[in-house]
């Protein structure tokens, strides 16, 4: 059984017990659900949203926060003396799928 869900503009394929790293969520720790679920396939059959599926939810805790990789931004002009460099690090919600209840 897995289901794809969409949350933070990105979609993502997700299964029972998954790891997933997502866009920054505001809850601080406890349990998160996603109603936006596009995709459901429970083995048997398969439910396609249009654009959602109706009664269909999955359910995550969210294990905590993490930093992405380092991007560095660097700026210059030839034969100016300009010269800029700036780094920045993303910050993710790491959530642990627990449940997909699909629709009847």
């Amino acid at each position: 059984m897995y289901a794809i869900i969409k949350t933070g503009g990105k979609q993502y394929r997700v299964q029972q017990g998954d790891v997933i790293e997502v866009e920054l969520l505001k809850n601080e720790e406890g349990q998160v659900e996603f109603k936006e679920v596009l995709f459901f396939n429970d083995g048997s059959s398969v439910k396609i949203g249009v654009p959602v599926v109706e009664n269909c939810l999955v359910k995550g805790e969210l294990m905590g926060e993490i930093k992405g990789p380092k991007v560095i931004a660097f700026k210059y002009k030839r034969r100016k003396n300009y010269r800029r460099k700036v780094g920045h690090r993303q910050r993710y919600s790491r959530v642990k799928i627990t449940e997909i209840s699909g629709a009847s």
